[in-house]
C-alpha cells in the first residue's frame, strides 16, 4: 500500500494559513451556524402549512386566519449541527498521472473537512470502492480531532473500480443536514446519476468535483501506443495515435464533462472541474469562485 504523506504538518500549516481567506469566501456553503433544511424549534420563520389536529396551537398564525378564514401553522428552521459527508472515488483510474488525481482528491477532502470543522460542522470522509463505501474518518468534530485524524487519508489505497450509486444509495446520508461532496474523475460507465438524485432528494447540498490531469484534458500523444483500462486490465486499446484520434478523444471527454455538469445543474447540485496539478489556492479562489461554487 502506498503511503503518500500528502497530509503532513506542512500541509496542515498551509490549510491553517488559508483559513481566514477560505472562510471569507465560502458564503455559507459550509457552517454549523447554517440552518438545516428540516423544520424545528428555532426562532427563524421558514414557511406555513395547514393546521392538523394535534398541532401546537401556539404556532397558529391568527393574522393569517383572519385574512383567509383558515388555520395555518408557522414552521421554523432547525438549528442543528451540519454534517459534511465527503466521498472519495478510490478506484485505480484515480492513480492515473503518477497518482496526481488521487493526491488532489485527498488534499481537497482535507481542505473541505477543515472548513467544515472550523464552522462547527461534523465531518465524515468515505472511500468508494466497487459498490461499497467505507468511513475512513467518522463524525470528526473540532480542530483537535482534525489534527489527530486527518492523516488517515494518507492510507487510502486506490485500486479496482468504483460504482458511486451502488455505494451511496444503501448508506445513511442524513436528511437536510449538510453538504455531500463527491470527488471523482467520473470517467466511468457506471451509474452516478442515481446517487446525485438520491442526495438531492434527501435535501442535501451536493457538490461534484471532477478531477482530471492536464494530460487527460489536453493529450499530447502521437505515434503507436498500447493503452489498458486502468480498472479492467482485460480491456486494452492498441492504435496509431494521430490528429483524428486525438480530436475524437477530446470530443468524447467534452461529452463526459458536459454530461456530469449538465446533470448537476438540472438537479440543483453544484459541479466543479478541477485540474489535478492545480494548487488549493487556485482551486478555492480561482475556478470555484469563478463558477460561483464559492462566493
Amino acid at each position: 500500500m502506498r503511503n503518500r504523506f500528502v497530509i503532513d504538518e506542512e500541509f496542515i500549516a498551509i490549510i491553517e494559513s488559508l483559513e481566514t481567506v477560505i472562510r471569507n469566501n465560502i458564503a455559507g456553503v459550509f457552517g454549523g451556524n447554517r440552518r438545516s433544511k428540516s423544520y424545528g424549534s428555532s426562532c427563524e420563520f421558514a414557511d406555513y402549512r395547514d393546521y392538523m389536529a394535534g398541532d401546537d396551537t401556539d404556532r397558529i398564525d391568527w393574522n393569517a386566519f383572519a385574512r383567509f378564514d383558515k388555520l395555518f401553522v408557522k414552521l421554523y428552521l432547525d438549528e442543528r449541527q451540519m454534517h459534511t459527508r465527503i466521498y472519495i472515488d478510490a478506484s485505480r483510474s484515480m492513480e492515473y498521472g503518477d497518482g496526481k488525481k488521487a493526491e488532489q482528491a485527498i488534499k481537497i477532502a482535507a481542505a473541505l473537512a477543515y472548513i467544515s470543522i472550523c464552522e462547527m460542522d461534523k465531518v465524515t470522509v468515505y472511500t468508494i470502492k466497487g459498490g461499497e463505501i467505507d468511513a475512513v474518518i467518522s463524525s470528526m468534530v473540532g480542530k483537535d480531532s482534525y489534527i489527530s485524524s486527518i492523516g488517515l487519508l494518507n492510507n487510502i489505497e486506490f485500486d479496482g473500480d468504483s460504482c458511486i450509486s451502488d455505494a451511496i444509495l444503501p448508506s445513511a446520508v442524513g436528511y437536510g443536514d449538510g453538504m455531500s461532496v463527491i470527488l471523482s474523475d467520473f470517467l466511468t460507465d457506471n451509474d452516478y446519476e442515481s446517487a446525485i438524485d438520491h442526495l438531492v432528494a434527501k435535501r442535501r447540498d451536493v457538490l461534484c468535483m471532477q478531477i482530471l490531469t492536464r494530460e487527460e484534458q489536453k493529450p499530447q500523444f502521437r505515434g503507436k501506443y498500447h493503452f489498458f483500462d486502468s480498472e479492467d486490465q482485460r480491456r486494452d486499446y492498441r492504435k496509431d495515435i494521430d490528429g483524428d484520434i486525438t480530436a475524437a478523444y477530446k470530443r468524447a471527454l467534452e461529452y463526459v464533462t458536459r454530461r456530469i455538469s449538465g446533470y448537476c445543474e438540472a438537479r440543483g447540485a453544484s459541479y466543479q472541474l478541477v485540474t489535478a496539478e492545480d494548487s488549493l489556492f487556485d482551486i478555492f479562489f480561482g475556478s470555484m469562485t469563478e463558477r460561483e461554487v464559492l462566493k
